[in-house]
Order: C-alpha cells, then structure tokens, then sequence
C-alpha cells in the first residue's frame, strides 16, 4: 500500500492506483474537491504540459513531482510510470485540459495497468464533448464522439462518409483555422443538418451559435478573424419512424381532419404527439383533407 505522499510503505508488495484526473477546460473553478485531494496525495502527476500542469498544482497550493506525458513519449514513457505503480506508487494522469483520454494521451499506460492488475480510478470532471452536447439543444440520448477530423479534405470527406447513416447525435473538434472548411464538408457530405458550434467553453466568453450547417458557415464567415477553441455537434441521420407511429399519426390526422380541425392545429397536435417529422406531417395531413 501507499503512504499518503503516494511513496511506497515498506515490506508492502500492494501496486501503486492510476488515477484518471479531469482538469478544468476553461474556468478554473472547475475543479473538484477529489481531483484536488488526489492531486496532493500521489506520489507523480503525469502531464501533457508540465508548464502548463505546474501552473494549475501551484494555484491549489500544491507541490507534486511532474513527469511529461504526451504523444511524442506515450510508448517510452508508460512502461516507467507502470514501474512505478508496480512499486507501489501511486500516479495522476492529467492532460492539459478536461478528461485524460479523451482525444489526449493514456491509453497505451491505462491498457498496460489493467493488463497488470494496478488498480485504475477514472474521476469524473470537465469534458468538452459533454458540455457542448447537453448545452446543444440536439438530441442527446444517443451520441457519437468523434473528436478531430483529418486535416485534409479528401480524407475529411471520407470519415464523414462513414458517419452519414449513424442516427447518433455527432460531436467534433476543431481548431479556430480550419472550423469554416471542416463545416462546409460535413454540409456537403451529411447534408445541411441543424448543428451547434460551442466555443470558448466554461471561460468568461463561452458562446454557443446553433443553426443549419450553411447558416453557422454564414455566420463564422462574416468574422474577419475566427479565434477560440470549438466543439462541434451536429445531429444524426433521420431515422425511420417505426410501423407503429405511422399508423397512430395517420389515425389521428384522418380522425381531427374528419371533425373539422384546422389544419395547423391538427399538424401541430400529432407532431407533438407522436415526434413525426414536420415534412411527413404535413404530407399526411394534406392527404387527409382530400379524402
């Protein structure tokens, strides 16, 4: 076992914990009281950015020892920190910003402590993709995180090809230079789909734009300059409505049609009802009137 500096206790073969530790992605007020206490207990903090890190453990008043971790020393560096946990100390994984993870570092070192059976604590914290999602006004009850796109279009274009049938509601990221050219492909291959570009996250300036693809393209596009950090969510295919919802959203469309409803309220009421679709809708509605 552990000490509480995280150091190993003597004639002790217990393994050393791997904690997965959010970080804020914008506001520094949140972080959370777990994150802080484990911040302050392990015997490493393993970092994207020690700079950036130091910066963070020095406003909770913490004094850490920080090893860089990040894509260019994953391979070399992970099989030290399971040295480490196998010793019995116990190591931090932060990124720079929000989950470790997720679209950062860790998984060759979180794969080799499980196949060694240290023992793995994710916290839960910050993320970019959740907070965009649920501050989207999309549809969040099934969702596909994506992160980065390639860079060039060609390739761009043949992930989101992939992507076109998924019903799941899509989150992206995307640097402030190339947001403008990444949504005009996604338009151009899933179509003109209603979207919402959140940026700036949780800082003093967040601001979500939310609209169809060619009207968030329109909008970046008058700005001289387009700056901040975007997370970019976009809604899933349409899906097929299920035999069953037809067949109650006719009944109920050729029923009020027959008692004289007006024809706006009988395609709100069964749009609302059963969730149709507003072009379906109105299709069926008009073909009741004739009957």
């Amino acid at each position: 076992m552990a000490e509480a500096d995280g150091t190993r206790r003597s004639g002790t073969s217990d393994p050393g914990t791997l904690y997965l530790v959010p970080t804020p992605i914008g506001n520094p007020g949140d972080i959370t009281l777990r994150a802080i206490e484990v911040l302050g207990r392990v015997g490493v903090v393993a970092s994207e950015d020690t700079r950036h890190t130091r910066r963070l453990l020095q406003s909770l008043e913490i004094d850490a020892r920080l090893l860089s971790y990040h894509d260019h020393n994953e391979e070399s560096r992970s099989p030290q920190l399971l040295g480490m946990l196998r010793d019995g100390t116990d190591v931090a994984l932060v990124s720079d910003a929000g989950t470790p993870l997720v679209n950062d570092p860790g998984y060759r070192l979180v794969a080799a402590a499980v196949e060694a059976d240290v023992p793995v604590r994710p916290l839960p914290g910050a993320t970019a993709s959740v907070t965009a999602l649920i501050g989207s006004g999309l549809p969040n009850h099934q969702f596909h995180y994506v992160g980065f796109l390639p860079r060039r279009e060609a390739a761009r274009r043949s992930a989101l090809t992939a992507l076109r049938s998924s019903v799941a509601t899509l989150v992206f990221f995307e640097a402030p230079h190339r947001i403008v050219a990444m949504l005009e492909d996604v338009r151009a291959v899933l179509g003109d789909r209603p979207a919402a570009l959140a940026r700036n996250l949780t800082k003093d300036d967040e601001e979500f734009l939310r609209g169809s693809l060619s009207e968030l393209v329109a909008e970046l596009g008058a700005e001289s300059v387009v700056r901040g950090q975007f997370t970019v969510v976009v809604a899933g295919a349409p899906g097929e409505p299920a035999a069953e919802d037809e067949a109650l959203a006719r009944q109920l469309t050729e029923t009020m049609v027959r008692h004289g409803a007006d024809p706006r309220l009988v395609r709100e009421v069964v749009r609302e009802v059963t969730g149709m679709p507003r072009n379906w809708v109105y299709e069926q509605v008009r073909l009741a009137a004739r009957k």
